[in-house]
């Protein structure tokens, strides 16, 4: 046989092969479905909020619980925070080893703020927008709609990619398909509040970490509704900016238009940040860009543009700028104003005042090649740019008769980017095992829009680090109603399974 018919017969044979698996998982996650969304169900019941320690070593033990039962070997690693979930699974005569990373907390939660149940009574919604039936999962006896969504809070960030990798493993082993690689799994319960002690946990037990490539599950897909594999992500860091007006509150009939208004003064240095196209202002901001490779580039050029499907989704009939699309721009640092308060209030209502102060609260997402500390430094630059005098505590008496302006900003937190090349042997593999599940076309992103600790696999571990997102973009994630939308779910087994088996 020559060795092009050679290459043809054996790229058919694995084809066939993830046709295959990908038909016999399918089938047994048919006969499964109702068991494995109350596996799913009564993980979620269980609050994760990762301020509350009680309810995180409950989660803890209950992964520990679900890995056991699927013959892995789980270790908790203590932190000052929550624990980190370690679990492997090795199989003789398997010389590659897969790492996957998940976390298992969630963002605070307002329950009045939640449309059916509380965010952690799960509920089964069957008609998503704008206001649905509910239905009990316990007492439905029916077919499952793919189209229902599950409401509760880590819905779809991240207990349900945890419940997904664990069904591709109990369909691959009832099936009687052997894994590929052996199986290592970090799972964190601190992200959402900056990952402070997973750097620590890696470099101290990074030879338990490491693989030949580490599989980060996190994020929505692409609109587009295509398997989404990313090769990086934004790093973040929040700052707080707080404007000094009079000692005290003083009333705003009496000292209107003479007492100078922090406010004001406020809203004017926030809209000296961006400019009318959406351009950041602050001097340097985009310095450190790594610019996009040609195949980066490429991969962009090759992604559905769902700009106009997304702004109807969110209501909106003009993005921040037109001459970029929102693939190219998730590769730029970002500065947002998340939170403002001036002058306190009863009730939610304001008060005739002039307030002493005010304040705002930004996150800055960072690129690859950005250094938080350095971009900060920007920020303040900035600020004392516009005429404020900068302190860095509550100005006293002195300082406040010889300023007329002034600001403190303070940092909060702070990591990184991380991305890794598209060129690399294992992103082929992995994106052929993807594409060939899903029987077409994937979205390969150089950069998601979100951030998270890549940057701790891919610069201090120095591991090939990529990530998969199987949840569905409309997810209210980080927000009330969060929901997972239930054929995100089943695809996101087949995922699973096919990176399990991969070549």
């Amino acid at each position: 046989m020559t060795r092009l018919p050679f290459l043809v017969f054996t790229a058919v044979l694995a084809l066939g092969a993830a046709d295959n698996t990908s038909a016999r998982v399918r089938a047994w996650r048919l006969d499964h479905e109702k068991p494995i969304l109350l596996e799913l169900f009564d993980f979620l019941s269980i609050p994760n909020v990762a301020a509350n320690k009680g309810d995180i070593e409950r989660n803890a033990q209950a992964l520990t619980r679900m890995f056991e039962h699927r013959r892995f070997l789980p270790e908790r690693i203590a932190t000052s925070g929550s624990p980190v979930v370690l679990a492997e699974r090795r199989s003789p005569n398997l010389r590659r080893t897969i790492t996957f990373y998940f976390h298992y907390d969630g963002q605070p939660v307002d329950p009045t703020e939640w449309t059916y149940e509380p965010p952690f009574s799960p509920v089964i919604v069957v008609e998503h927008e704008p206001a649905g039936r509910t239905l009990t999962l316990k007492s439905w006896q029916g077919p499952i709609d793919p189209e229902w969504r599950i409401y509760g809070r880590s819905s779809s960030d991240d207990k349900s990619p945890i419940i997904a990798f664990l069904a591709a493993v109990d369909a691959l082993e009832d099936s009687n398909i052997a894994l590929t690689s052996n199986i290592r799994v970090i799972m964190e319960g601190d992200e959402e509040a900056g990952s402070p002690s997973l750097e620590s946990v890696a470099r101290e037990h990074g030879d338990r970490i490491r693989g030949d490539a580490l599989i980060m599950v996190d994020g929505p897909r692409h609109a587009s509704g295509r398997p989404t594999l990313f090769f990086g992500t934004r790093g973040i860091m929040s700052a707080l900016v707080t404007v000094y007006g009079p000692a005290r509150d003083v009333h705003s009939g009496n000292y209107g238009n003479w007492a100078p208004n922090p406010a004001l003064a406020l809203a004017k240095l926030l809209a000296s940040m961006k400019d009318d196209r959406g351009r950041v202002t602050v001097d340097g901001f985009y310095d450190d860009v790594t610019p996009l490779t040609a195949e980066e580039r490429q991969a962009i050029d090759a992604i559905p543009d769902v700009a106009p499907m997304l702004m109807q989704t969110f209501g909106f009939s003009q993005p921040e700028t037109i001459t970029e699309r929102l693939e190219l721009r998730h590769n730029l640092p970002t500065l947002n104003i998340n939170a403002l308060d001036a002058g306190g209030g009863v009730g939610g209502q304001g008060r005739t005042v002039i307030p002493a102060s005010a304040s705002a609260r930004l996150d800055l997402r960072l690129v690859k090649a950005i250094d938080p500390v350095k971009q900060f430094d920007r920020l303040v630059a900035h600020v004392r740019k516009q005429g404020f005098f900068i302190v860095d505590k509550e100005p006293d008496a002195a300082t406040r008769a010889a300023h007329p302006w002034i600001a403190r900003v303070t940092r909060s937190g702070g990591y990184p980017a991380g991305r890794t090349p598209m060129n690399l042997p294992i992103a082929a593999a992995i994106s052929k095992a993807l594409s060939d599940a899903a029987g077409g076309p994937i979205v390969r992103l150089p950069t998601i829009g979100g951030s998270a600790p890549f940057y701790v696999f891919t610069d201090v571990l120095k591991v090939p680090t990529f990530g998969l997102s199987i949840v569905n973009f409309d997810n209210n994630q980080h927000g009330p109603n969060e929901n997972l939308r239930i054929q995100n779910l089943w695809e996101g087994i087949e995922s699973m399974a096919a990176l399990l088996t991969m070549p």
